[in-house]
């Protein structure tokens, strides 16, 4: 499309009052312009599309308290939404990372302890944050200290229930989400984020997944700062670039080092009643781990230590356990070739 078929498509839903598929337009040019490079004319459009929708109270996120729409949902309809809604009492000490990540967990955090302050001197809060990586990397885990941290309620989302094959249904689940965050001052959690993308897989409408990544742009937009957006995704190169580009905050999980693995170890074992094998011993075992997440490298070391419990029962052993080495070397190389399959 031309600009000149842009400015027609605006005229006409304007005339016909259809504010969906004018915002949608509206939106479509902005990303346009940015495109041509008439980067300017794109700012002066998003400025006015912004300051028209406050003033009139049209937005999704503005009015969520007296909008009639919003007042209709069903609380059963919403579950179907929600895997789970939860609070956390992890925090940042329960979080193996490399630096960077905890560097950047650490201001995202700060910023929403501080949130009154950064209000003071008019200056916003970052509110969407995507955590992107491998599996078994921290993501969801980095989200619980966030909810943690900040003392906040998380609704986890279904993401299932929320992609529909029905025309429009999609947009319309996903604002329902953002509007009940909203009203609750809570963190939505996306993970697998990704999946949005299967959407294209539907055949009903060749334009669905613009359309919500449309509505996802004007949520993210509308968020009040208050409310914070987490999505997690293993494959970051599926998300569309207007999506990853309006997240306030992009950090990349890796796989451990010898100096993380060594941390996560400790950490998992200083919550037990259970011994490390000799520090020779545990070095070889670290150097076997390389190549693992740090949730199969826990996963191995918590079934070690159970295996080893029940070793100690039968051969009647009582007194302080060490984690025994050979069974949890085992399961280090068993858990390296199932993933090799």
């Amino acid at each position: 499309m031309s600009q000149f078929d842009f400015i027609k498509d605006i005229a006409k839903y304007g005339l016909e009052n259809d504010q969906e598929k004018l915002m949608f337009v509206l939106n479509q040019l902005i990303d346009y312009s940015k495109q041509s490079k008439k980067v300017n004319f794109a700012i002066q459009l998003q400025s006015i599309l912004k300051e028209s929708l406050r003033n009139n109270q049209t937005s999704h996120l503005t009015k969520v308290g007296s909008d009639p729409y919003f007042d209709k949902i069903d609380d059963r309809e919403m579950n179907d939404l929600i895997l789970e809604k939860l609070t956390s009492d992890y925090s940042l000490n329960d979080l193996i990372v490399n630096d960077q990540v905890h560097k950047e967990l650490i201001h995202f955090i700060q910023e929403h302890k501080a949130i009154e302050i950064l209000k003071q001197h008019d200056l916003p809060v970052s509110n969407k944050i995507l955590m992107h990586g491998p599996s078994g990397c921290g993501k969801t885990l980095a989200s619980y200290v966030i909810a943690g941290e900040l003392n906040k309620l998380m609704i986890v989302v279904n993401l299932g229930a929320i992609v529909s094959s029905k025309l429009g249904e999609t947009s319309k689940n996903l604002s329902k989400i953002f509007k009940k965050a909203a009203l609750e001052n809570s963190i939505i959690f996306l993970d697998e984020f990704d999946s949005l993308g299967k959407v294209r897989d539907y055949s009903q409408d060749h334009g669905e997944m613009k359309r919500v990544v449309n509505t996802i742009l004007q949520l993210f937009d509308y968020l009040p700062q208050s409310s914070i957006v987490i999505a997690a995704t293993n494959q970051s190169d599926m998300l569309d670039e207007a999506l990853v580009r309006r997240f306030d905050v992009n950090v990349q999980f890796t796989l451990p080092n010898i100096d993380q693995i060594n941390s996560l170890i400790n950490l998992t074992l200083s919550k037990g009643q259970f011994k490390s094998p000799s520090k020779n011993v545990l070095d070889k075992i670290g150097k076997e781990c390389i190549g693992l997440s740090y949730y199969s490298i826990q996963k191995t070391l918590i079934t070690a230590i159970k295996r080893t419990l029940f070793k100690n029962l039968e051969l009647k052993k009582v007194g302080s356990i060490t984690v025994d080495s050979s069974i949890w070397m085992e399961l280090i190389r068993s858990e390296k070739n199932a993933l090799k399959k």
